[in-house]
Protein backbone atom coordinates (compact mmCIF):
# COMPACT_ATOMS: atom_id res chain seq x y z
CA UNK A 1 0.00 0.00 0.00
CA UNK A 2 1.29 3.29 -0.50
CA UNK A 3 1.81 5.57 2.64
CA UNK A 4 3.20 8.93 3.03
CA UNK A 5 5.58 9.34 6.02
CA UNK A 6 7.29 12.46 7.52
CA UNK A 7 10.89 11.55 7.91
CA UNK A 8 12.04 15.22 8.85
CA UNK A 9 11.29 18.91 8.71
CA UNK A 10 8.94 19.19 5.42
CA UNK A 11 10.52 16.24 4.39
CA UNK A 12 6.93 14.07 3.64
CA UNK A 13 7.97 11.01 1.36
CA UNK A 14 5.70 8.83 -0.29
CA UNK A 15 6.38 4.89 -0.52
CA UNK A 16 5.03 1.29 -0.89
CA UNK A 17 4.96 -0.54 2.43
CA UNK A 18 3.16 -3.61 3.72
CA UNK A 19 -0.49 -3.05 4.97
CA UNK A 20 -1.01 -3.30 8.69
CA UNK A 21 -2.61 -6.53 10.23
CA UNK A 22 -5.37 -5.99 12.88
CA UNK A 23 -4.69 -7.07 16.22
CA UNK A 24 -7.05 -8.24 19.12
CA UNK A 25 -10.13 -6.08 18.87
CA UNK A 26 -9.11 -4.03 15.93
CA UNK A 27 -10.27 -4.24 11.77
CA UNK A 28 -8.53 -3.37 8.31
CA UNK A 29 -9.93 0.34 7.45
CA UNK A 30 -9.54 1.53 4.25
CA UNK A 31 -8.87 5.08 4.33
CA UNK A 32 -11.35 7.19 1.66
CA UNK A 33 -10.50 10.83 3.36
CA UNK A 34 -7.94 13.09 5.80
CA UNK A 35 -8.22 16.49 6.33
CA UNK A 36 -5.08 18.19 7.32
CA UNK A 37 -5.39 19.71 10.78
CA UNK A 38 -3.72 23.07 12.24
CA UNK A 39 -1.65 20.22 14.21
CA UNK A 40 -0.34 18.55 11.23
CA UNK A 41 1.01 21.62 10.32
CA UNK A 42 3.36 21.87 13.56
CA UNK A 43 4.38 18.62 12.11
CA UNK A 44 5.56 19.23 9.09
CA UNK A 45 6.90 22.54 9.50
CA UNK A 46 8.67 22.65 12.22
CA UNK A 47 9.26 19.13 13.17
CA UNK A 48 6.63 18.84 16.13
CA UNK A 49 3.99 20.40 18.41
CA UNK A 50 4.00 21.25 22.72
CA UNK A 51 6.35 19.42 24.10
CA UNK A 52 6.27 16.19 21.27
CA UNK A 53 8.73 15.95 18.67
CA UNK A 54 9.60 13.96 15.60
CA UNK A 55 12.32 11.21 16.53
CA UNK A 56 11.45 8.65 13.67
CA UNK A 57 9.31 8.77 10.62
CA UNK A 58 5.54 9.33 11.26
CA UNK A 59 2.52 9.26 9.35
CA UNK A 60 0.41 12.16 9.92
CA UNK A 61 -3.19 12.65 9.88
CA UNK A 62 -6.23 12.34 12.29
CA UNK A 63 -9.24 13.82 10.42
CA UNK A 64 -10.14 10.57 8.83
CA UNK A 65 -12.68 8.40 7.49
CA UNK A 66 -13.23 5.42 5.91
CA UNK A 67 -14.34 1.79 4.81
CA UNK A 68 -14.17 -1.29 7.26
CA UNK A 69 -12.34 -3.87 5.01
CA UNK A 70 -12.64 -6.55 7.17
CA UNK A 71 -14.92 -8.81 9.80
CA UNK A 72 -18.41 -8.62 10.24
CA UNK A 73 -19.05 -5.40 9.03
CA UNK A 74 -16.99 -4.92 6.02
CA UNK A 75 -18.39 -2.44 3.26
CA UNK A 76 -19.60 0.16 6.62
CA UNK A 77 -18.49 3.53 5.62
CA UNK A 78 -16.88 4.54 9.21
CA UNK A 79 -15.63 8.24 11.00
CA UNK A 80 -12.60 7.37 12.68
CA UNK A 81 -11.93 8.45 16.26
CA UNK A 82 -8.51 9.08 16.15
CA UNK A 83 -7.64 8.96 20.17
CA UNK A 84 -7.13 5.80 21.55
CA UNK A 85 -7.32 5.93 25.79
CA UNK A 86 -6.75 3.14 27.68
CA UNK A 87 -10.30 2.98 29.00
CA UNK A 88 -8.88 2.27 32.60
CA UNK A 89 -7.03 5.40 34.45
CA UNK A 90 -8.93 8.02 36.89
CA UNK A 91 -9.97 10.28 33.79
CA UNK A 92 -11.00 7.67 31.29
CA UNK A 93 -13.27 6.17 34.28
CA UNK A 94 -14.44 9.99 34.75
CA UNK A 95 -15.04 10.11 30.91
CA UNK A 96 -12.41 12.38 30.57
CA UNK A 97 -10.80 9.92 27.78
CA UNK A 98 -9.11 13.27 26.22
CA UNK A 99 -7.39 13.74 28.92
CA UNK A 100 -6.10 10.24 29.42
CA UNK A 101 -2.19 10.19 30.27
CA UNK A 102 -1.80 7.30 28.31
CA UNK A 103 -4.03 8.06 25.35
CA UNK A 104 -2.46 6.89 21.53
CA UNK A 105 -3.36 9.42 19.14
CA UNK A 106 -3.08 9.40 15.70
CA UNK A 107 -0.38 11.06 14.11
CA UNK A 108 1.48 11.84 16.82
CA UNK A 109 4.21 10.67 18.75
CA UNK A 110 4.96 7.12 17.98
CA UNK A 111 1.46 5.94 16.58
CA UNK A 112 1.23 6.07 12.65
CA UNK A 113 -1.44 8.59 11.51
CA UNK A 114 -4.07 8.24 8.80
CA UNK A 115 -2.02 9.36 5.93
CA UNK A 116 -2.01 5.35 4.11
CA UNK A 117 -4.10 3.31 1.90
CA UNK A 118 -4.66 1.32 5.22
CA UNK A 119 -5.36 1.42 8.67
CA UNK A 120 -5.93 -0.90 11.43
CA UNK A 121 -7.58 0.58 14.75
CA UNK A 122 -9.92 -0.39 17.66
CA UNK A 123 -13.24 -1.06 16.15
CA UNK A 124 -14.79 0.58 19.45
CA UNK A 125 -13.23 3.77 17.52
CA UNK A 126 -15.41 3.60 14.53
CA UNK A 127 -18.60 4.90 14.05
CA UNK A 128 -20.75 4.35 11.30
CA UNK A 129 -22.65 7.45 9.06
CA UNK A 130 -25.05 7.74 6.77
CA UNK A 131 -24.80 7.33 2.98
CA UNK A 132 -25.75 11.07 3.09
CA UNK A 133 -21.94 11.90 4.06
CA UNK A 134 -19.63 12.06 1.50
CA UNK A 135 -15.80 10.52 2.85
CA UNK A 136 -14.53 14.45 3.10
CA UNK A 137 -17.65 15.15 4.98
CA UNK A 138 -17.02 12.41 6.97
CA UNK A 139 -13.34 13.13 7.76
CA UNK A 140 -14.58 16.83 8.90
CA UNK A 141 -16.28 15.21 11.36
CA UNK A 142 -12.85 15.42 13.83
CA UNK A 143 -12.58 18.85 13.89
CA UNK A 144 -15.99 19.35 14.14
CA UNK A 145 -16.07 17.66 17.67
CA UNK A 146 -13.25 19.75 18.78
CA UNK A 147 -15.53 22.53 17.88
CA UNK A 148 -18.13 20.53 19.87
CA UNK A 149 -15.93 20.04 22.40
CA UNK A 150 -14.99 23.78 22.78
CA UNK A 151 -18.48 24.86 22.44
CA UNK A 152 -19.64 22.31 25.40
CA UNK A 153 -16.25 24.02 27.46
CA UNK A 154 -18.06 27.50 26.91
CA UNK A 155 -21.68 26.71 27.94
CA UNK A 156 -23.30 28.77 25.98
CA UNK A 157 -27.01 29.50 26.90
CA UNK A 158 -30.38 30.31 24.74
CA UNK A 159 -29.99 34.37 24.15
CA UNK A 160 -26.40 34.84 24.87
CA UNK A 161 -23.71 36.40 22.45
CA UNK A 162 -20.37 33.99 21.24
CA UNK A 163 -17.82 35.61 19.55
CA UNK A 164 -15.37 33.25 17.54
CA UNK A 165 -11.71 34.32 17.52
CA UNK A 166 -10.12 32.48 14.41
CA UNK A 167 -12.24 31.34 11.51
CA UNK A 168 -10.02 28.37 10.12
CA UNK A 169 -11.93 25.06 9.65
CA UNK A 170 -12.43 24.69 13.86
CA UNK A 171 -13.31 28.27 14.15
CA UNK A 172 -16.00 27.81 11.07
CA UNK A 173 -17.32 24.74 12.61
CA UNK A 174 -17.50 26.21 16.18
CA UNK A 175 -19.46 29.36 14.73
CA UNK A 176 -22.43 26.80 13.44
CA UNK A 177 -22.60 24.36 16.49
CA UNK A 178 -22.44 28.24 18.63
CA UNK A 179 -25.71 28.64 16.18
CA UNK A 180 -26.80 25.07 17.29
CA UNK A 181 -26.62 25.66 21.05
CA UNK A 182 -28.62 28.45 21.01
CA UNK A 183 -26.67 31.39 20.78
CA UNK A 184 -28.71 34.42 19.49
CA UNK A 185 -25.98 37.00 18.29
CA UNK A 186 -22.39 35.10 16.58
CA UNK A 187 -19.48 37.45 16.21
CA UNK A 188 -16.54 36.11 14.01
CA UNK A 189 -12.76 37.69 14.26
CA UNK A 190 -10.71 36.84 11.43
CA UNK A 191 -7.90 38.68 9.80
CA UNK A 192 -8.18 36.74 6.61
CA UNK A 193 -10.24 37.47 3.86
CA UNK A 194 -11.66 34.41 2.76
CA UNK A 195 -11.55 32.85 6.08
CA UNK A 196 -13.83 35.91 6.79
CA UNK A 197 -16.27 35.35 3.52
CA UNK A 198 -16.85 32.09 4.47
CA UNK A 199 -17.49 32.87 8.04
CA UNK A 200 -20.16 35.30 6.67
CA UNK A 201 -21.99 31.97 5.87
CA UNK A 202 -22.99 31.68 9.73
CA UNK A 203 -21.79 34.48 11.66
CA UNK A 204 -24.26 38.01 12.09
CA UNK A 205 -21.20 39.78 12.50
CA UNK A 206 -17.66 39.62 10.56
CA UNK A 207 -14.91 41.50 11.61
CA UNK A 208 -10.79 42.30 10.08
CA UNK A 209 -9.31 42.76 13.95
CA UNK A 210 -6.48 44.68 11.42
CA UNK A 211 -9.09 47.51 10.77
CA UNK A 212 -8.60 51.10 12.03
CA UNK A 213 -12.48 50.90 13.14
CA UNK A 214 -12.17 47.29 14.91
CA UNK A 215 -12.76 47.90 18.36
CA UNK A 216 -15.67 50.35 17.88
CA UNK A 217 -17.20 47.97 15.47
CA UNK A 218 -16.59 45.11 18.35
CA UNK A 219 -18.22 47.26 21.32
CA UNK A 220 -21.21 47.50 18.85
CA UNK A 221 -21.49 43.85 18.25
CA UNK A 222 -21.54 43.04 21.71
CA UNK A 223 -23.15 45.48 23.03
CA UNK A 224 -23.56 46.54 25.65
CA UNK A 225 -21.05 44.63 28.15
CA UNK A 226 -19.04 42.40 25.78
CA UNK A 227 -20.05 38.49 24.89
CA UNK A 228 -21.16 36.00 27.21
CA UNK A 229 -18.84 33.65 25.83
CA UNK A 230 -16.14 33.64 23.48
CA UNK A 231 -14.14 30.62 21.93
CA UNK A 232 -10.69 31.30 20.45
CA UNK A 233 -9.32 29.13 17.41
CA UNK A 234 -6.21 31.07 16.48
CA UNK A 235 -3.60 29.68 18.73
CA UNK A 236 -1.61 33.67 18.92
CA UNK A 237 -0.89 35.48 21.47
CA UNK A 238 -2.64 38.52 20.18
CA UNK A 239 -6.24 36.36 19.37
CA UNK A 240 -6.01 35.58 23.05
CA UNK A 241 -5.83 39.36 23.50
CA UNK A 242 -8.71 40.23 21.68
CA UNK A 243 -10.67 37.03 23.10
CA UNK A 244 -10.16 39.36 26.51
CA UNK A 245 -11.01 42.47 24.96
CA UNK A 246 -13.84 40.89 23.78
CA UNK A 247 -15.54 39.11 26.46
CA UNK A 248 -17.93 40.99 29.04
CA UNK A 249 -17.21 40.95 32.90
CA UNK A 250 -17.50 37.21 34.15
CA UNK A 251 -17.50 35.99 30.83
CA UNK A 252 -15.79 32.08 29.87
CA UNK A 253 -13.03 32.21 27.57
CA UNK A 254 -11.96 28.43 25.84
CA UNK A 255 -8.66 28.53 24.34
CA UNK A 256 -8.83 25.69 21.78
CA UNK A 257 -5.96 27.25 19.41
CA UNK A 258 -2.55 26.01 19.54
CA UNK A 259 0.71 28.47 19.77
CA UNK A 260 3.62 27.92 17.63
CA UNK A 261 6.05 28.25 20.23
CA UNK A 262 4.18 25.91 22.98
CA UNK A 263 3.78 29.06 25.41
CA UNK A 264 1.01 31.85 25.56
CA UNK A 265 0.69 35.34 27.39
CA UNK A 266 -2.55 37.51 27.31
CA UNK A 267 -2.87 41.08 29.11
CA UNK A 268 -3.59 40.34 32.84
CA UNK A 269 -5.06 43.57 34.07
CA UNK A 270 -8.41 43.29 31.47
CA UNK A 271 -8.69 39.59 32.42
CA UNK A 272 -8.44 40.25 36.02
CA UNK A 273 -10.93 43.28 36.28
CA UNK A 274 -13.26 40.90 34.36
CA UNK A 275 -12.65 38.12 36.67
CA UNK A 276 -12.93 35.92 33.57
CA UNK A 277 -12.34 32.46 33.43
CA UNK A 278 -10.05 30.58 30.80
CA UNK A 279 -10.84 26.59 30.70
CA UNK A 280 -8.45 24.87 27.78
CA UNK A 281 -9.70 22.56 25.13
CA UNK A 282 -8.17 19.08 24.71
CA UNK A 283 -9.01 17.72 21.56
CA UNK A 284 -12.93 16.41 21.96
CA UNK A 285 -14.33 13.98 24.30
CA UNK A 286 -17.08 11.08 23.06
CA UNK A 287 -18.82 13.66 20.63
CA UNK A 288 -18.97 12.10 17.18
CA UNK A 289 -22.61 10.73 17.87
CA UNK A 290 -23.52 14.49 17.88
CA UNK A 291 -21.13 15.44 14.87
CA UNK A 292 -22.78 12.84 12.95
CA UNK A 293 -26.49 13.93 14.03
CA UNK A 294 -25.60 17.97 13.28
CA UNK A 295 -24.35 17.00 9.84
CA UNK A 296 -27.00 14.24 8.52
CA UNK A 297 -29.63 16.62 9.78
CA UNK A 298 -28.43 19.68 8.15
CA UNK A 299 -27.85 21.54 11.51
CA UNK A 300 -23.74 22.24 10.56
CA UNK A 301 -22.56 22.17 7.23
CA UNK A 302 -19.06 21.27 6.28
CA UNK A 303 -19.02 20.33 2.95
CA UNK A 304 -18.27 24.17 1.99
CA UNK A 305 -15.47 23.89 4.20
CA UNK A 306 -13.55 21.22 2.26
CA UNK A 307 -11.82 23.78 -0.44
CA UNK A 308 -8.94 21.93 -2.05
CA UNK A 309 -9.19 18.12 -2.75
CA UNK A 310 -5.51 16.04 -3.46
CA UNK A 311 -4.44 12.47 -4.41
CA UNK A 312 -2.02 10.74 -1.67
CA UNK A 313 1.21 10.74 -4.51
CA UNK A 314 0.33 14.69 -4.17
CA UNK A 315 0.95 15.00 -0.01
CA UNK A 316 3.71 17.21 -0.18
CA UNK A 317 1.38 19.44 -2.35
CA UNK A 318 -1.36 19.34 -0.48
CA UNK A 319 0.93 19.77 3.02
CA UNK A 320 2.65 23.28 1.04
CA UNK A 321 -0.96 24.72 -0.16
CA UNK A 322 -2.56 24.14 3.65
CA UNK A 323 0.71 25.26 5.14
CA UNK A 324 0.34 28.79 3.25
CA UNK A 325 -3.13 28.83 4.56
CA UNK A 326 -4.52 29.20 1.04
CA UNK A 327 -7.70 27.62 1.49
CA UNK A 328 -9.96 26.37 4.15
CA UNK A 329 -9.79 22.88 4.62
CA UNK A 330 -7.52 20.32 2.53
CA UNK A 331 -8.23 16.95 2.33
CA UNK A 332 -5.95 14.24 1.08
CA UNK A 333 -8.06 11.12 -0.64
CA UNK A 334 -5.66 7.25 -0.78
Amino acid sequence: MKVARLHAVSDLRVAEEPPPTPGPGEVLVRVTAVGLCGSDLHWFAEGGIGDAGLSDPLVLGHEFAGVIASGPDEGVHVAVDPAIPCGHCEMCVEGHGNLCPQVRFAGHGSTDGALREYVAWPADRLHPVPDSLSPADTAMLEPLGVAIHSVDLAHPRTGETVVVVGCGPIGLCALQVARAAGATTVVAVEPMAHRREAAARWADVVLDPTQEDYEEAMAAAVAPLGAHRVIECAGTDEAVALSIEAARPGATVVLAGIPEDDSTTFPAAPARRKGLTFRMARRMKEVYPRAISLVANGRVDVASIVSHTFSLDDAAEAFEVANRREGLKVVIAP
